[in-house]
């Protein structure tokens, strides 16, 4: 708890932070009774690492590539009903509630409506807002998929939305955008160095003062910057690629290995990843308290897109319990309720537009565009007069998403990812406009506005969709501290009535 107050500036709802903690034991020991492997020191306990400032709880997963497998097999055990290869597009909410949810078959191309007392939406970061240096699409730190379904959908169903201005940018290795893991390495020994193999951050668990250390590293004139293990032994050595290279990313060694590059010799050069969207590794997402739920009753958010700062794998197996068992609660005696058949046509219409004009413009164009457009004027550090051209362009950029063209359902899925990205562009430019002074580090550095002001700012940003149909934004006041950070000096960090 004290590690996320920190890492997040103190802008957070301790209450959901503090359920990772608190019920993240339980969860790793239900996880390794299904077959999850975690690992264990040679006296049979697990084999915590200190990666943050503050405690010792990270714990590794030497055979995560099998997770899913496992969790699928769950699934399957219990008898769930899965419905794959629908992409949902819109939360379905009449009477004041939430009653299901609408998308299509990516295969066929069916509409697909599904009736639900209650959502639980858990569909990753918005990966794909900025466009990585290689100027491929799908080339994301986020799994390319992640196209910010969920913060768009939540958004469109009337959910508030926080801390959107927060951006997710991480330490990449250059030219691959995987994370170069200084922060998996760093227990063993090794750390993120300058060109001139110096430390120069004393900590490199991701967060946002550490990403601004690093872009003012590299525009120091000491970058490039590196991961350094070259002064490691062999065996130590050896171990971190065991790790990196199985589990992490396993095409790295691959990559390393075409470029004739070896740990032992060299530094793995790093570069500052595109922007996202993201609360497992950052802090914005959909609001959700302490019981997952969102501000629309019977909708309820998980993972790296519900409001929990950096809760990472661990939060996102907690939330999903909570969401679950929340929503399980909520829908006792409720009946489902038909839906409305004008928005099940508005909602055809848009989806089905880019079919009904197959020779229109590629998505592959409109997306390249709007994410250039997204890298040109919202990359920090922030301009207000760049934000305020990005914020005109991407609000205009609906006309062209209208000239968007498709010619069989899979096409179609990527031209509804189009629409997602340019809902979360707009988010974030008028967040990030809205939201005047430097906070999270690089996340959120003003130019404007270069230094913290914990008088007018030390609160949450909030935005909702209007009932005129525009953004709104507001600020949202922090709840009162349930731990005392007593590591922080309070005057910098906490809210006045939580001294």
């Amino acid at each position: 708890m004290r590690e996320i107050t920190i890492a997040n500036d103190g802008i957070l709802n301790q209450k959901a932070v503090y359920e990772t903690g608190r019920l993240g034991f339980s969860v790793i020991q239900e996880l390794e009774s299904w077959g999850v492997k975690f690992q264990k020191d040679h006296e049979g306990n697990y084999d915590l690492k200190q990666v943050h400032r503050v405690g010792k709880y990270v714990l590794p997963m030497p055979e995560g590539k099998d997770l899913k497998k496992i969790l699928a097999r769950q699934v399957k055990r219990h008898g769930v009903n899965v419905t794959n290869r629908v992409m949902a597009t819109r939360v379905m909410v009449q009477n004041g509630r939430v009653t299901g949810a609408v998308g299509f078959d990516v295969r066929n191309g069916d509409f697909v409506v599904i009736q639900a007392k209650a959502v639980v939406l858990c569909t990753g970061a918005c990966g794909r807002l900025g466009l990585p240096a290689s100027g491929y699409l799908y080339g994301t730190y986020e799994n390319p998929t992640n196209a910010g379904d969920g913060y768009s959908m939540a958004y469109h169903a009337g959910a508030e939305l926080t801390n959107i201005e927060c951006f997710q940018i991480n330490p990449l290795i250059k030219d691959y955008n995987g994370p170069a893991c200084a922060y998996v390495a760093s227990p063993f020994g090794a750390y993120t160095a300058n060109a001139e193999g110096h430390r120069f951050i004393s900590c490199d668990y991701w967060s946002g003062q550490m990403m601004l250390e690093i872009w003012k590293e590299l525009n120091s004139g000491k970058g490039p910057v590196h991961l350094k293990m070259y002064h490691l032994d062999d065996d130590t050595i050896s171990e971190i690629e065991r790790i990196l290279w199985d589990n992490e990313r396993p095409s790295r060694g691959r990559f390393h290995a075409e470029r004739g590059e070896n740990y032992r010799t060299h530094g793995v050069e790093m570069n500052i990843s595109e922007i996202g969207l993201c609360s497992g590794h950052s802090a914005s997402g959909v609001w959700v308290n302490e019981k997952a739920e969102t501000t629309v009753p019977g909708l309820y958010a998980a993972g790296d897109m519900a409001s929990v700062p950096h809760n990472y794998m661990i939060g996102a197996f907690v939330y999903g319990r909570i969401a679950g068992e929340s929503a399980m609660g909520y829908i006792s005696g409720l009946d489902h309720i038909e839906p409305d058949p004008e928005f099940l046509a508005a909602e055809r219409e848009r989806i089905y537009r880019p079919l009904q004009q197959p020779n229109g413009i590629p998505h592959t164009q409109v997306e390249y565009k709007l994410r250039r457009l997204v890298n040109d004027y919202l990359q920090p550090p922030k301009s207000p007069h760049k934000m305020e051209i990005g914020l005109e362009k991407f609000t205009d950029y609906q006309a062209t998403l209208n000239l968007m063209g498709a010619q069989d359902p899979h096409e179609l899925m990527r031209c509804m990812e189009v629409h997602f990205i340019r809902d979360c562009a707009e988010m974030a430019a008028r967040a990030s406009l809205f939201r005047k002074e430097t906070r999270w580090g690089l996340y959120h550095y003003r130019l404007d506005y270069p230094e913290k002001n914990n008088e007018e700012w030390f609160c949450h940003v909030n935005l909702k969709k209007s009932e005129t149909g525009g953004m709104e934004l507001f600020k949202r006041p922090v709840e009162p501290y349930i731990v005392v950070n007593r590591i922080m000096p309070l005057q910098h960090h906490c809210p006045r009535p939580a001294e």
